[in-house]
């Protein structure tokens, strides 16, 4: 919904569309929207009554061999990180969560989350530059797979390094994860994960054992960590709802033509956040509105700000608007009021067309045929978004049979190499038509792949090959 254009959704290297200056919006905190952060930590089984071995025992219990994560495991080195903290009198430890990579794993597999954690040490190492110094340890955390902790020897007379470096080279290790962490999920996602980043300073007790003393140390840096992450969360929180209140979107149009005439049958809106900022991609955009409870607020917001953009549209020309199936919730946009709308800003029912998501039409059908019926009752047409090859793709077009299937770039991409996709887009084609839809194709951006969608029958495109988004005027 209201994704970038080009139809390129979810590849790193694809720009989305020319952008226009914010009007005064900017991120207080560097790095505070780079991805979602994970919803919970895991936290350290209490060492309270054990023995250093138990403790050792405790923490080994279950845990990932050394082999699957980046480094050697935290539980591992225990003892010579406590031999040090006794030898120095003092230890700092800088713990990175990254929770968020677990998804990488679950989706693309042990390998692909293999080098995404390697990616996340080498970007890490980097932050450090020569503070990381060779006797310094890079491990594994206790519990998780896809925690990393740095451990950092130095004297306790060097009160310089503990009271300045330490909390400096946190900062800055989240710094780097901000700029260069879409790094580590290339070429799979877009944005750089937000990782939190915790930091802590254990003093030597010759009273208790030094296991004991570095997994308290562990645990408060992981206590910061989450600290930090309840600060971010409520900052981002709080200029997000600054962006709403402020309607401080733009919309960018790309054009949607006829592939054998080159006559362009309409436009999509495109939605960008504020420029320069961590929340100019669409896919921030909508994945903080998640997280801060906006998501509805949004999609009015990138609806109303499309259909102002759209004042004065071509006669005989479409405009394709995302938006949820809750839509039909929203009191602006029922019955006479979006009548009225649309008869200010010069545009007809008829030249309206809805895109819902495939993934949200599958989640909530009862509520998609809702929203489809009343919008057609106004004279409205629908498009299906994002649709694959998967079986519930099919089930989505068969049970909703909508006027327009945009086929998603997953299918189109590489299509004149690819025998069995044509096939499949020959098939969905004729059910479409069947059906009396018709489809689009997205993310057309070669001539191959254009000529080959031609021999296949496909009457509509659009991707970079013909135009990337931009302002109205500019678009036509």
């Amino acid at each position: 919904m209201w994704v970038p254009a080009g139809g390129r959704r979810g590849a790193a290297s694809s720009p989305r569309g020319l952008p226009r200056p914010s009007q005064g919006f900017e991120p207080r905190s560097p790095g505070i929207f780079s991805g979602i952060p994970p919803d919970g930590f895991f936290p350290l089984k209490s060492a309270a009554g054990c023995s250093d071995e138990e403790i050792v025992s405790i923490q080994s219990g279950g845990a990932i061999p050394a082999s699957e994560i980046p480094g050697v495991h935290f539980t591992e080195q225990i003892e010579t990180i406590g031999q040090a903290l006794s030898r120095d009198g003092a230890l700092g430890v800088i713990l990175i969560d990254g929770a968020p990579l677990e998804r990488i794993e679950r989706r693309y597999g042990v390998h692909v989350h293999r080098r995404a954690s390697e990616t996340l040490q080498d970007i890490v190492r980097a932050a450090c530059g020569p503070d990381l110094r060779s006797g310094d340890l890079v491990v594994g955390g206790s519990s998780s797979p896809d925690e990393l902790a740095i451990f950092f020897f130095r004297s306790r007379s060097d009160d310089r390094f503990y009271r300045e470096r330490l909390p400096d080279l946190a900062g800055r290790i989240v710094e780097r994860i901000a700029s260069d962490g879409h790094k580590i999920v290339y070429p799979y996602d877009r944005d750089a994960p937000y990782l939190p980043v915790g930091h802590a300073t254990v003093f030597f007790n010759p009273g208790l054992g030094t296991a004991r003393q570095v997994l308290e140390a562990f645990e408060h840096a992981r206590r910061d960590a989450r600290l930090n992450d309840g600060i971010a969360r409520r900052e981002r929180h709080r200029i997000f709802q600054d962006l709403v209140l402020a309607e401080d979107v733009a919309i960018l149009y790309e054009p949607i033509v006829n592939l054998t005439t080159r006559e362009v049958l309409g436009h999509e809106a495109l939605v960008r956040g504020p420029w320069k900022s961590e929340l100019h991609s669409p896919d921030r955009l909508f994945q903080l509105a998640e997280e801060t409870g906006l998501v509805f607020e949004l999609d009015c917001l990138c609806r109303r700000t499309a259909l102002r953009g759209a004042r004065g549209l071509e006669a005989g020309r479409k405009l394709f608007l995302n938006c949820l199936p809750t839509a039909i919730h929203d009191p602006a946009f029922t019955g006479e009021v979006l009548q009225e709308t649309l008869h200010d800003l010069c545009l007809r029912p008829e030249d309206l067309v809805f895109e819902i998501s495939e993934r949200e039409s599958i989640e909530n059908f009862a509520i998609f045929r809702e929203a489809r019926d009343h919008y057609k009752e106004l004279g409205f047409q629908i498009a299906l978004d994002d649709t694959g090859v998967a079986y519930g793709s099919l089930e989505a077009v068969m049970e909703l049979a909508p006027d327009f299937i945009k086929v998603d770039l997953s299918l189109v991409r590489g299509i004149d190499t690819d025998p069995p996709r044509q096939e499949l887009l020959r098939a969905l084609h004729a059910v479409a038509g069947k059906l009396g839809g018709q489809i689009i194709a997205e993310g057309i951006e070669t001539s191959e792949e254009l000529e080959t969608l031609q021999a296949l029958g496909i009457p509509y495109g659009q991707g970079y090959l013909f135009g990337r988004a931009a302002p109205l005027r500019r678009a036509r």
